[in-house]
């Protein structure tokens, strides 16, 4: 009887030491991630190639408000390369997750469902949505509800993303939801009559009208629709990582470099600042 005492406690005290062994672990690991990205001197991140949050350049370099920001807070902790992987927003925490690239620098809102599934970063860029129709909006659309009740009006809205979402919270059945890869593809769609409105964050749709002819108006902001914020995403066991890169953004806006990269490119600094990853994820909890 002694002898399986014996046992039993060692075996406890064996699942304990693993235990302690694993919880010191996983912050050393999350830690060394940062390092490797050091060493190798550059982070690969997600962006969508849609203007002016992120854009792809045609030799190869990447800009926009969200990548200026994460390579400004990059730079600060030892990182000089952002390698840029385009994707679209439905794939974006799949392939973090996976492992495909480092971190999301690319509008991605934070919503509920999101924040249980990456380690976001403190708010970065804020926006509202907006659409873009043929000029003098001749199905009469202004907010996602106005698509649901007509008879046959379609909306284009990036795979996965935050339009989609709401243009079928709104009641837009999904046949009326033409999901689109690209802005200049929804441009086209739009052009073309393939679909009567194209959704977008109001800076995207203002940048994407330039690129149109004279027959296009925006709308904007959609009445029904939220101001949402973005942050950097990382994955959800990355908090070090995050966790460094909050303290490197935090000193961008104390030192008011924030609000020069952001500004240029029309998102307001004040309104990033006024709110916090905490509130904006409030709801996942």
């Amino acid at each position: 009887m002694n002898r399986l005492i014996s046992l039993s406690r060692r075996a406890v005290l064996g699942v304990a030491v693993a235990g302690l062994a694993a919880a010191s672990a996983a912050p050393a690991m999350a830690q060394d991630a940062l390092e490797q990205l050091k060493e190798k001197g550059s982070v690969r991140v997600a962006i969508g190639n849609e203007p002016p949050y992120t854009e792809l350049k045609s030799d190869g370099t990447v800009s926009g408000a969200a990548p200026d920001v994460a390579r400004a807070v990059f730079k600060k902790l030892g990182i000089d390369n952002l390698e840029p992987v385009v994707s679209e927003y439905g794939a974006m925490i799949p392939g973090l997750q996976a492992g495909r690239f480092d971190a999301v620098t690319a509008g991605l809102f934070m919503k509920p469902q999101r924040c249980n599934a990456v380690a976001y970063s403190e708010p970065v860029l804020c926006d509202a949505e907006a659409f873009l129709v043929k000029k003098g909006n001749p199905k009469g659309l202004t907010t996602f509800k106005s698509i649901a009740d007509s008879s046959d009006a379609t909306i284009g809205a990036p795979g996965g993303g935050t339009e989609e979402r709401l243009a079928l919270e709104a009641g837009v059945p999904r046949s009326r939801v033409i999901v689109v890869p690209d802005p200049q593809s929804g441009l086209t769609m739009l052009e073309q009559g393939r679909i009567d409105v194209y959704s977008l964050p109001v800076l995207s749709i203002n940048s994407l009208a330039k690129k149109g002819g004279d027959g296009l108006e925006v709308i904007a902001p959609v009445e029904d629709s939220p101001i949402a914020c973005d942050g950097a995403a990382f994955a959800k066991d990355q908090t070090a990582l995050r966790d460094a890169f909050d303290k490197g953004l935090a000193e961008l806006k104390e030192s008011g470099e924030f609000a020069a990269l952001v500004e240029p490119y029309g998102f307001s600094a004040a309104a990033a600042m006024k709110t916090s990853r905490e509130k904006l994820c409030a709801a996942a909890e």
